[in-house]
């Protein structure tokens, strides 16, 4: 199996949907813009939030796998993907590539 390569590229904050509908909270996201992870063998990297890595692990596992081209091309690059957590409020979109073998 390739490792993949977890990158947050981009978070986006709807303050109008949390005063409307968020009960406030103290600690919300960790997660920094730029910051990488590497899935190795299509498990969970160490730090990973849990619930963004169950919105992407069915793609990190199929990128691990040497599978890609998701939905019939949607990516530039087929062997990667763009996934947002599952936060309604302040997703993080994260890019998903295979590692190719020199960076493995």
């Amino acid at each position: 199996m390739s490792k993949v390569r977890i990158k947050a590229i981009r978070q986006t904050v709807y303050t109008d949907l949390m005063k409307e509908y968020e009960n406030p909270i103290q600690h919300t996201c960790d997660v920094r813009m730029g910051q990488e992870w590497i899935s190795e063998n299509g498990e969970c990297p160490a730090g990973m939030c849990p619930s963004a890595w169950e919105s992407m692990r069915p793609f990190v596992e199929s990128l691990a796998r040497g599978e890609g081209n998701f939905f019939d091309g949607w990516m530039q690059n087929p062997m990667s993907a763009m996934i947002s957590c599952n936060d309604g409020f302040r997703p993080v979109s994260f890019y998903l590539e295979a590692c190719s073998t020199e960076h493995q």
